[in-house]
């Protein structure tokens, strides 16, 4: 067959220039056709996106109230055009989550499983109805069988944009928290789990068997009755090496208790708050040692100083950590010790409220 050429056809030519003359004009049509697709495509996606995108009223960060009361926090946000969603439900996963589904303005994932869920997947679906969020938690079991669980939540106002003043803040006169004679002021956070916690020489102690790290275990974490907002805590701690447990400011954020030799470190060791914000140095002592806290909790801000060391210098802290037993940093919460880990004892326990103007 001879070559093709772009020119008229004459009525002379011969078969194979005819030929070649309908094989160039369905290209065309085909390239034209596929043209006329790919704008069309092009032109989908952009009104496909811009419907599936994640309604305004649900970005942010809300505290959760879940039907079986297990503390939850979530929060949304769109980063490069896509949804993402970090969410916790007491000491589960955080995420986030970036295969995120939405349909008609809710959104769907799947939670990251822990080792007690084996044989469980977690579906979520959360959205607004009447601008009120709603959401279920899909529980597929092991036996085959499933459940579901609602919840509701509020909206946690946004961090403040500066760090306080800390020179400007006024302090209460402090106030004890432990009289280390007995537990007068102090409850078990679970009724039903067994009881270490007692007076004893002065100190508040935590017995308990249990030596391992898991996240928890059959003795209860204890709390005050009194409720707090922003503060500055005063408590000294005693833990053996490699022996772990925590204090919980307003019940939200854990500041880590363990010896400066401790396997858990940075991020994880002692003068953090656990998970997310890391001491500047180990100022931490060997285990068997009494050490000191004095923290400082304001406007979402946190210092630290450990053993007379600041280790953290009023940074942010966005959300509660894992453990946490209030979601909600507007509202005021107790000081809440991890009973449920390894033995530890108490002393000198001094809280000073911030005075509002």
């Amino acid at each position: 067959m001879l070559p093709c050429r772009a020119e008229p056809l004459e009525p002379s030519k011969n078969e194979d220039q005819i030929a070649c003359y309908i094989l160039m004009k369905n290209t065309f049509y085909s390239l034209r056709s596929l043209l006329h697709i790919g704008l069309l495509w092009f032109t989908c996606s952009a009104t496909f996106s811009q419907a599936q995108s994640v309604p305004e009223g649900l970005l942010g960060d809300w505290t959760l109230d879940l039907e079986s009361r297990l503390p939850g926090w979530m929060r949304v946000e769109e980063l490069n055009g896509k949804p993402v969603v970090s969410m916790r439900l007491y000491i589960g996963p955080l995420g986030p989550y970036e295969e995120v589904d939405i349909s008609e303005g809710r959104l769907s994932f799947s939670l990251k499983k822990r080792k007690a869920d084996s044989g469980k997947s977690r579906r979520v679906e959360v959205g607004l109805t009447d601008g009120r969020l709603d959401g279920t938690i899909h529980r597929a079991l092991a036996d085959g069988s499933s459940e579901t669980e609602s919840f509701s939540g509020r909206k946690i106002p946004p961090m403040p944009e500066n760090a306080p003043d800390l020179s400007r803040v006024r302090f209460g006169h402090p106030v004890s928290l432990f009289n280390g004679k007995d537990l007068t002021g102090w409850v078990p956070h679970e009724a039903e789990k067994i009881m270490g916690w007692s007076a004893k020489d002065g100190m508040l102690v935590n017995a308990t068997p249990k030596t391992d790290f898991s996240a928890t275990g059959d003795h209860a974490n204890l709390k005050t009755e009194a409720l707090f907002e922003d503060f500055w805590l005063h408590i000294e701690f005693l833990i053996g090496t490699q022996r772990n447990s925590g204090i919980y400011l307003r019940g939200a954020y854990e500041a880590q208790v363990v010896d400066r030799d401790s396997r858990m470190q940075g991020l994880q060791g002692v003068g953090a708050i656990f998970g997310f914000i890391p001491p500047s140095e180990n100022a931490g002592k060997p285990g068997g040692e009494w050490q000191s806290y004095d923290i400082t909790l304001v406007d979402r801000h946190i210092t630290v100083v450990l053993n007379g060391v600041t280790v953290i210098d009023n940074q942010p802290v966005s959300m509660p950590t894992a453990g946490a037993i209030n979601t909600d940093p507007s509202a005021p919460g107790p000081i809440y010790l991890q009973g449920d880990h390894t033995s530890v004892s108490y002393r000198n326990i001094y809280l000073a409220p911030v005075i509002r103007e």
